[in-house]
């Protein structure tokens, strides 16, 4: 192997300009120039394919004793290793933070989502530009970078079409080529879309069978494909983030329709079979125990018989959701394989970025926001058994119940943003890289964390930490390779020390033990009442004997859990956990989190075409008095489609035309949609329309009175029973002129949606004191941009 010519400490690469006689005439014979080499990364650097599944539990996929198969997992960990003790954030945005970069996640800004970041630097969503991510280490390496799927780190201000792209995997994160979502989640079937940082919608609708995760799989297959037809000696990263199988569950019936019966035992039963298929595949030792239930988890037995055939359909979807997941990763694996480059790419498959989700209340959820906005009530045991043939279609927005996501954990405790028992925080991994790994079907049991896959890849590249990226020093990495573990089963761990945090369920890891502290309950959105910080009660944990955290010794040994204790606040203040912060739906509100704001004031100016807008790129209507006032030309015959709308089918507003007339329409939850109409049509020509709603007041999630207007006369009144206190959607937007995703109002299609006369501005004012049935064209641009 030839040396390799590049100090690599310093990105970009300093440009060395040749040295040497300079010619006059290009054709003189003494004129000589070294030839121009494309950057490349040291020879023999492998190819790299990160997949990171979403909401998976340890006990979930078959390759790891779960009742969902996974095919593709099982072919990768039969040629490679699989890491029992692998370990997560027990969130997703900061599991991915901090797996690509290799720092901790508070490191990075990311101590939670970026919907509830506050102006603690530990919790700010803002990753300093003092940890450089790995892609882009790569790229300024040599390599092609492409990430497929989720992205979860863009700061919620910075997320709007303007940007700043810093935080946005093709802006400031290194790859090269993005196509996937902003955001923590996204309708399988009609999700918003980026490539790049350009909006685009889906090439396909439901009904002509689109579903997200096979497009993302299409993307990623097309681009490995052209990326070695073109460059066939440079190596790539490609991450692979589909957002399955978080909720929405999601799945075409013929997946979820294979399961039919296989719940019927309930989660309980569930649990026990898991248990022993694990034994029996060896991903747990023989000594292992399978931790009991606990008391806010309710048995089986205690479900009402009316509820259970629906219990057992969330899990039947749920199910056949990751089988189809791990189906189309095992296209872009058999892409890698047919280009004949599977023997050096490392193929890192994480299922899950944390537990599996409790997120869905004991109940499950027909529309998950229900819980988000604290009215999970509204979603009864008759409403869900009417619903029950609608889990994963279209017209859902589905989430398995809390005793599923415990049973998907088997055999370890708690769930999805419990850091401090592995429940949260273990997730079956495999590595694969036969030019690398020489045993196969291996299992690795060295404590590791997410934060040791950038390091990994960087000594399997026999790259370095940069020390200095685009000007600015760099800080090292925190976690640890795992490259000694592929081919020494029995050397030590060197990953011996880790803290674990999230709305202030805490632990510490240290050389085999753990000290733990559960401190809130993560499907207790709204309400609930949690301890102070320091009357949390802590559990100690021997993991030499006890692989599932099933044996307190506390009592036994206090000095021991003192000293953890103190070594997880030393860890805390060096890592920027502190202050700790158990809120989380009050972290939603901006002003109270503390965080910026795009849109300030109390009055938003809008323009036809705008599109794509967040909930955090528009001013605030929830639970307050607003107006939505549009000035129009309507054409004769009269004028369709939606003027501005927020949301989508599963809950938000719309303000539209509905044969020629003006129609006001908010949508709870997709399960009470509340419609004022005015009384006659819009007459051609320019005009002002205007809807007004009054809030009653008087708390959260109230209703009110809406009036219509037509050049400031009223023209039609109604009323909203209810509104949505917290948020609208995860994946929606507000779109001006047309609407994307899914529709508010069951009167148009997306597809159908166009507004068909002319909009010339549309504007939203908020607050009692907002009476003016008319707009001054003159004043309204001067108006607006005062109040913001």
């Amino acid at each position: 192997m030839k040396p390799d010519r590049h100090a690599r400490t310093m990105l970009p690469i300093p440009d060395r300009p040749p040295h040497g006689l300079t010619t006059y005439d290009a054709k003189d014979p003494a004129t000589s120039y070294p030839p121009i080499e494309p950057l490349m990364p040291p020879d023999g650097a492998p190819n790299v394919l990160v997949i990171l599944l979403d909401d998976v539990g340890f006990g979930a996929a078959s390759a790891f004793g779960g009742p969902c198969a996974t095919p593709n997992a099982e072919r990768l960990a039969a040629g490679g290793l699989k890491y029992n003790r692998f370990h997560t954030t027990a969130l997703c945005a900061p599991t991915r933070a901090a797996m690509l970069s290799g720092r901790n996640h508070h490191s990075v800004g990311m101590g939670s989502i970026t919907e509830t970041a506050t102006s603690a630097p530990g919790n700010s969503s803002l990753k300093p530009n003092t940890k450089a991510p790995l892609a882009m280490t790569l790229k300024l390496n040599g390599y092609s970078t492409a990430q497929f799927g989720k992205c979860h780190e863009v700061p919620v201000w910075q997320s709007s079409p303007m940007g700043p792209f810093d935080a946005w995997p093709s802006g400031g994160g290194g790859f090269e080529t993005f196509y996937g979502f902003i955001g923590g989640e996204n309708n399988q079937y009609e999700p918003a879309l980026y490539n790049g940082t350009t909006p685009v919608e889906p090439p396909a609708t439901a009904e002509e069978g689109y579903h997200l995760t096979e497009d993302l799989a299409d993307h990623a297959v097309s681009w490995v494909r052209t990326q070695k037809a073109l460059m066939p000696d440079k190596p790539f990263f490609m991450y692979f983030a589909p957002g399955a199988t978080h909720a929405p569950h999601h799945v075409p019936s013929e997946w979820s329709d294979k399961y039919k019966g296989a719940f019927a035992g309930g989660w309980d039963a569930q649990r026990e079979a898991t248990f022993a298929r694990q034994k029996e595949l060896g991903v747990i030792p023989a000594d292992a125990e399978l931790t009991p239930r606990h008391d806010e988890i309710p048995a089986w037995d205690d479900m009402s018989d009316e509820l259970k055939p629906v219990l057992e359909r969330q899990m039947e979807v749920y199910a056949g959701f990751l089988e189809h997941t791990d189906h189309h990763v095992g296209r872009v694996i058999d892409a890698i394989e047919d280009l004949g480059v599977l023997e050096n790419t490392i193929i890192y498959y994480i299922i899950g970025d944390n537990g599996a989700s409790a997120e869905g209340t004991v109940n499950g959820a027909f529309n998950e926001m229900a819980n988000f906005n604290g009215m999970a009530a509204l979603e009864t045991p008759e409403f869900m058994v009417s619903k029950m043939d609608e889990f994963g279609t279209p017209s859902s927005y589905n989430h398995y119940a809390v005793g599923w996501a415990w049973a998907m954990n088997s055999p370890l405790q708690w769930t999805k943003q419990v850091a401090s028992h592995w429940g949260g925080t273990r997730n079956g991994t495999i590595l694969h890289w036969p030019k690398g790994i020489t045993e196969q079907g291996g299992v690795r049991s060295q404590f590791t964390h997410v934060i040791d896959v950038a390091p990994t890849i960087l000594e399997a590249a026999g790259l370095p930490e940069p020390t200095m990226v685009n000007g600015v020093m760099q800080s090292p990495m925190e976690g640890t390779s795992m490259l000694y573990s592929f081919n020494e089963p029995d050397t030590p761990e060197r990953h011996e020390l880790q803290y674990f945090e999230m709305f202030g369920n805490r632990g510490i890891y240290h050389k085999g033990w753990s000290a733990v502290t559960k401190h809130r309950t993560p499907w207790v959105m709204v309400g609930g009442a949690t301890v102070a910080f320091d009357d949390d009660v802590w559990e100690l944990y021997d993991g030499s004997g006890d692989f599932s955290q099933a044996r307190d010794l506390s009592a036994e040994q206090p000095e021991r859990l003192h000293e953890l204790q103190r070594l997880w606040l030393i860890e805390a203040v060096k890592y920027n956990v502190l202050p700790l912060d158990d809120r989380t739906a009050d972290r939603l509100n901006p002003e109270i989190a503390g965080r910026p704001t795009l849109i300030h004031g109390s009055s938003q100016l809008f323009f036809a075409g705008m599109g794509r807008l967040s909930e955090n790129s528009v001013v605030s209507i929830k639970n307050k008095s607003f107006s939505v006032t549009a000035e129009v030309d309507v054409p004769e015959g009269g004028a369709e489609g939606v003027i501005i709308a927020q949301g989508g089918r599963f809950g938000g507003w719309s303000v539209f035309v509905s044969g020629g007339k003006l129609k006001f329409v908010y949508n709870v939850l997709g399960i009470h949609s509340f419609e004022t109409e005015a009384e006659t049509p819009i007459p051609a020509g320019n005009h002002q329309v205007r809807m007004e709603f009054a809030y009653d007041g008087g708390g959260l999630a109230k209703g009110g009175g809406v009036t219509l207007y037509y050049d400031g006369e009223a023209v039609g009144t109604g009323r909203v029973g209810a509104t949505q206190p917290m948020v609208f959607s995860a994946d929606e937007t507000t779109d001006v002129g047309y609407e994307s995703g899914t529709a508010v109002s069951p009167d148009y299609t997306p597809q159908s949606s166009r507004f068909t006369g002319k909009i010339h501005w549309v504007q939203i004012d908020t607050g009692d004191d907002d009476h003016d049935h008319l707009i001054d064209p003159e004043e309204r641009l001067r108006v607006a941009m005062a109040r913001q």
